[in-house]
């Protein structure tokens, strides 16, 4: 069984240090849901890019990530957080 480890970008932690504790806290929760096999959440793929990225619905807001592997280490890797309307922009 491979460890998994999460990673944000820097436009993901700007994100999150702006929202209140209960927010960030659901936020986290469903990204911890991410480590499940298989992952846990409303998951798609993305249309229009080949890294493999994926967006996870929580409530208004989206997650994008995808998956990294290094050797031993599977990485969530946290492209980017932000409301429905702005994320795909």
């Amino acid at each position: 069984m491979n460890e998994i480890k999460i990673r944000y970008s820097k436009d993901a932690l700007k994100f999150l240090s702006k929202l209140d504790k209960k927010s960030v806290g659901r936020i986290r929760d469903a990204i911890a849901g991410l480590t499940y096999n298989p992952p846990v959440g409303d998951i798609k793929t993305m249309q229009g890019y080949n890294d493999g990225r994926k967006r996870l619905r929580v409530g208004s807001w989206r997650i994008i990530y995808r998956h990294e592997n290094e050797e031993t280490v599977e990485i969530i890797f946290v492209i980017d957080i932000g409301n429905r309307g702005d994320i795909y922009k």
